[in-house]
């Protein structure tokens, strides 16, 4: 009987050593339900998780608003290991180029992440994107690819930036006077008493105001009338201490000339060889952008577009605090000021494509 309960007291100890051999096999498991193991994916992402799913825009759609908004079903974890992830966006044009890329979106309630994008696409062109999830540096596998087409942008004024179009016979503006809308052209200014005001949210302190016009021969009515302005407030442009004035004359006929008031400090064209002549004709398109950065203001005017023949490229350094209207108003040509008509718009000039910002002109705003 004793030789029995030997027996049977070893065998108990053989399975309690079997048991205690085991344990690694254990924490094997609990590795492999990490959320960040090595090589978790067969793409090579790192993040335990499955792709997120694009829900819109999708299949082509294009949406309405110019505020294109990303939607994605969230990512989730694979063999149920808790994560809190944040999402990646990105979002590629026609040619496959990267246009634009975010992190850090968090995820959204009830299973769903959007974020709407911060930049202006160009309008009317395809675009495809794809998001992922992301926890510290690992991250998990791409969504497929999805497509759309980008919104036709009808302008917006947004802080300290302005786009207006005016091809599709709208502006964000206020319009003055008699203008005509020609369908892709631009608006035309029909006499020296046209004119469009915008009126930034914010003051631009440094950027551009630049454009694209058409139309315009060198003869054309008034002694001093202006193609494009800006002002602080509504005062008479003549007068007004923080006027920036594009000049294109039409008695002498075509003659380019400018002026620039900061807070400091007034520069401008002095004479004949910076109130240049040039001939120009109405059936080309110029490109006029006038800049203000790092205390220099900058006149540039290409004929062609905005790749075209440079015809006129000249500036001057400005002393002290930056240019700083407020409230800080745009003119397309210029309302009438003391001086009268002969003072005013550019008569005949097609303008579109309006642009001021403090970042540089987007390609969708060259056409």
């Amino acid at each position: 009987m004793t030789r029995k309960y030997v027996c049977l007291a070893a065998l108990a100890l053989a399975a309690t050593a079997a048991c205690t051999k085991s344990s690694p096999a254990t924490a094997t498991s609990t590795n492999a339900a990490s959320p960040t193991a090595a090589s978790a994916n067969a793409d090579g992402s790192t993040l335990k998780a499955t792709a997120p799913s694009a829900v819109s825009p999708v299949n082509g759609q294009q949406p309405q608003s110019l505020e294109v908004t990303l939607t994605v079903n969230n990512a989730s974890a694979k063999y149920g290991a808790g994560m809190n992830p944040t999402y990646r966006f990105q979002v590629f044009n026609g040619a496959g180029t990267l246009a634009y890329e975010v992190a850090n979106i968090p995820a959204g309630g009830a299973g769903v992440t959007a974020h709407t994008l911060t930049t202006q696409l160009e309008g009317d062109q395809p675009y495809s994107w794809q998001a992922r999830a992301e926890v510290d540096s690992q991250a998990g596998p791409w969504s497929p690819r999805a497509n759309f087409v980008a919104p036709a942008s009808t302008g917006y004024i947004r802080g300290a930036e302005l786009y207006d179009p005016l091809i599709n016979g709208k502006t964000v503006g206020q319009m003055y006077g008699p203008l005509t809308f020609i369908p892709g052209v631009g608006l035309k200014l029909e006499s020296q008493l046209s004119y469009v005001s915008y009126q930034l949210p914010q003051t631009l302190t440094e950027g551009e105001f630049s454009l694209l016009v058409t139309g315009m021969p060198a003869n054309t009515d008034g002694g001093k009338t202006k193609l494009f302005a800006m002002g602080q407030g509504y005062d008479d442009i003549v007068t007004n201490d923080r006027r920036m004035t594009v000049e294109k004359r039409g008695d002498p006929a075509g003659i380019i000339a400018w002026r620039f008031i900061t807070h400091d400090d007034q520069v401008d064209t002095e004479g004949a060889a910076e109130r240049m002549f040039y001939d120009f004709k109405a059936n080309l398109t110029y490109f006029f952008q006038a800049s203000w950065r790092n205390n220099r203001f900058n006149l540039l005017i290409r004929e062609g577009g905005v790749d075209g023949r440079t015809i006129y490229n000249m500036g001057k350094n400005f002393d002290g605090r930056p240019y700083d209207p407020n409230p800080h108003v745009i003119y397309l040509g210029s309302p009438v000021g003391r001086s009268g008509p002969d003072g005013a718009s550019v008569d005949q000039a097609i303008i579109r494509q309006v642009w001021v910002s403090g970042r540089a002109r987007p390609a969708f705003a060259n056409r």
